[in-house]
């Protein structure tokens, strides 16, 4: 009875997306540093958030939430990149060498231990030699 009545006043709503568990986690964070620290303006930020993020579940204005949505996402993806660059990166690190071209400032990967070599960027065609 209680999940009929939910799923009839959720219908036409937005709902939740990656933005709203993202608030939820800043939520989550936000209020563990201010019980830390004793910080009562931590704690009406965290309230900030979390009334943002339940208004943006509860909202009917689908097309504005999707549009907030798409650009968070925008600028969550390139964080992750951003990370997960740096984490291959240090996997291959007793494997690979990489070095930026000189011209097109492509990064470019290139087996370790292999001497001078002269590298050719896939992008600019250029060549360029370096010890590996």
């Amino acid at each position: 009875m209680i999940l009929n009545w939910l799923r009839r006043f959720m219908y036409g709503r937005y709902g939740t997306d990656q933005l709203d568990i993202a608030l939820l986690v800043l939520y989550c964070v936000i209020l563990v540093i201010a019980r830390i620290f004793g910080l009562i303006s931590l704690s009406i930020l965290a309230l900030a958030v979390v009334v943002y993020a339940l208004f943006r579940m509860l909202s009917r204005n689908i097309p504005a939430r999707s549009k907030e949505n798409q650009k968070f996402l925008s600028i969550w993806y390139k964080i992750k990149g951003w990370f997960t660059k740096r984490k291959y990166r240090l996997n291959d690190r007793k494997t690979h060498r990489y070095y930026h071209c000189p011209s097109c400032k492509q990064t470019l990967r290139v087996p370790k231990g292999k001497g001078k070599i002269e590298i050719t960027c896939p992008h600019c065609q250029r060549h360029f030699i370096k010890k590996t």
